[in-house]
């Protein structure tokens, strides 16, 4: 194996002015022509073929939806609905293009005229995948309104520091989160309006879907810059709270035709079904912007929580054709019986979030007859490394670079991971002789569960509020199924050293699950006598980790 190396990506001296428009949009501009599948057996055309060009002004809801709207009703594009969603209990939604672009325009006006929003507020966002999750991301486009969305499973300490951190002036959630909000509110000065999601009405909430009803759908989309600000998302760091990661307009807008084309491989004749949780970038990179980018169809299961047998009946029932799931969810897949399910119309699986197993490639394609096709991007980018059609699949890599992008981040920290004009990932990998990238592991303590990255200062913050935690460490620890998990090392005061373990164990892992977002608890928990540590008394997590992983 090569050395390892710190995985550098090429950012543009001149930024985002280098990144292309995507030909599907160019296309709308001229005059429809259908974009063929992208079938690269010659990886070299990609890059070749990529133009390079941006226009000044970009908005996607009025560039890409609304153009889409006019090819729709001109009859000149396939009768896929572009939205299509199922609750798994017969509940169905079928929209156009056309029926999206009233439905956002009523959800616009509402942001502008009763909740008096303007351009450049910003408005957090946390609700499951229900429709109106993908109408806000398309009303707040409309208004200029930068968009922030988080996990269900954020907890009222959680949510208090995003509408603090991001001075939000509108939440927008439903029943189950709409009290831990209230109980905030005296501590969120810049807080103006609560919109809830609901069939019930809510002291101090405006109703949303009420106040649809009665909004107008004429709606004049503002006129946005390239390089204005468009979204948030909040990612875990090494140290300290999670940081926001801003993205303009353009840079997902466009840049993520990238994926919409060249990895997700998508026509308008697809339906793309992507299992991501709304609260992540990954959902805006596959559930939004790169399936409309291509006319396709977006595909959402209402799913509270990961079920293998619907996942695979659901891809036996509907004509879902582009499949993306995290390693994790394969890994969950192929432990079930899957002789009984036929996927016929599936023809494209994808997969990111961290690194895939080749055996779960190997098993998958058995069982299916498809490859799954890897890629690796992180929420400051759109996809950077990705496997192909026509490219030969090295099970476990990552597959070539893509076309670059641009990123836009907190000055101090992004100022941090640049070398001249690369931008420096914090992943190790290295590249083969065919030029293909390997991921081998983070240069931080980040862990990636399940698609999940978690910092371990999160974590430690919570385990020290127990009243038997003296000090923790929090690394991460390999797991069959989800890749990595959680685990924390901890010192126990001494009134706790006498106590039944595993009684304790579980009383400190509910403790950190009502303190943090569920998915960040130590599913680990190791009581020792002390951490090791640096002649300065630093913790040495990195230690603790290579002892979980068998490196030392």
């Amino acid at each position: 194996m090569p050395p390892l190396v710190t995985m550098e990506i090429l950012l543009h001296a001149k930024g985002f002015q280098h990144l292309a428009i995507p030909d599907i949009v160019r296309a709308l501009y001229k005059g429809y022509r259908t974009m063929p599948p992208q079938y690269f057996s010659n990886y070299e055309s990609m890059k070749q073929d990529f133009k390079l060009e941006v226009p000044e002004y970009f908005n996607f809801a009025k560039d890409v939806m609304d153009q889409w709207t006019k090819i729709e009703k001109a009859g000149k594009r396939s009768p896929n609905p572009a939205f299509w969603w199922i609750d798994g209990n017969g509940e169905e939604v079928r929209w156009s293009f056309e029926e999206l672009g009233s439905l956002s325009k009523k959800f616009a006006n509402t942001l502008t005229e009763a909740c008096a929003l303007q351009r450049g507020d910003r408005v957090i966002l946390i609700l499951p995948r229900i429709p109106e999750w993908w109408l806000a991301n398309l009303a707040c486009l409309r208004t200029g309104t930068v968009l922030i969305t988080g996990p269900t499973q954020l907890t009222q300490k959680d949510i208090l520091y995003r509408l603090q951190s991001s001075r939000a002036k509108c939440i927008i959630t439903d029943d189950v989160l709409a009290p831990a909000v209230d109980a905030i509110i005296p501590k969120c000065e810049t807080l103006r309006s609560k919109l809830i999601v609901s069939q019930n009405s809510r002291e101090g909430w405006g109703n949303l879907k009420e106040m649809m009803r009665h909004a107008s759908d004429s709606h004049t989309c503002v006129k946005t810059k390239h390089n204005e600000p468009m979204a948030i998302y909040f990612t875990s760091g090494t140290s300290g709270s999670p940081k926001m990661t801003e993205h303009s307009q353009g840079s997902f807008g466009i840049g993520l035709s990238i994926n919409g084309r060249f990895w997700l491989d998508l026509t308008p004749s697809d339906v793309m079904w992507n299992t991501s949780d709304t609260g992540w970038a990954k959902s805006a990179w596959s559930s939004v912007f790169s399936p409309w980018i291509q006319g396709a169809c977006v595909f959402a299961h209402y799913l509270p929580r990961f079920e293998p047998t619907s996942i695979m009946q659901t891809l036996s029932k509907f004509p879902i054709t582009v499949f993306c799931s995290a390693p994790t969810a394969y890994r969950m897949l192929i432990q079930n019986d899957m002789t009984s399910y036929n996927f016929k119309s599936l023809k494209h699986c994808v997969s990111a979030g961290e690194p895939m197993n080749p055996e779960v490639t190997e098993h998958w394609r058995n069982q299916t007859g498809l490859d799954i096709y890897e890629g690796y991007g992180q929420t400051e980018t759109v996809l950077i490394c990705g496997n192909f059609k026509g490219m030969k699949i090295k099970p476990g890599s990552m597959g070539k670079p893509t076309p670059m992008f641009d990123v836009k981040d907190n000055p101090s920290k992004t100022a941090s991971t640049i070398r001249g004009h690369f931008y420096i990932t914090g992943d190790k990998g290295y590249m083969d002789e065919d030029g293909y990238f390997w991921f081998v592991a983070r240069l931080d303590d980040i862990i990636l569960s399940s698609g999940y990255r978690i910092g371990p200062f999160e974590v430690e913050s919570a385990l020290i509020e127990h009243p038997a935690v003296m000090e923790s460490a929090v690394v991460s620890s390999p797991d069959p199924i989800r890749g990595e998990v959680v685990k924390a090392f901890i010192v126990l005061n001494a009134d706790y050293k006498s106590c039944d373990e595993e009684q304790l164990k579980k009383e400190i892992q509910e403790h950190v699950k009502k303190l943090t977002a569920p998915y960040k608890y130590p599913r680990k928990v190791e009581f020792i006598h002390e951490l090791p540590k640096t002649v300065s008394g630093k913790i040495k997590r990195n230690e603790l980790r290579k002892k979980e992983w068998g490196t030392i």
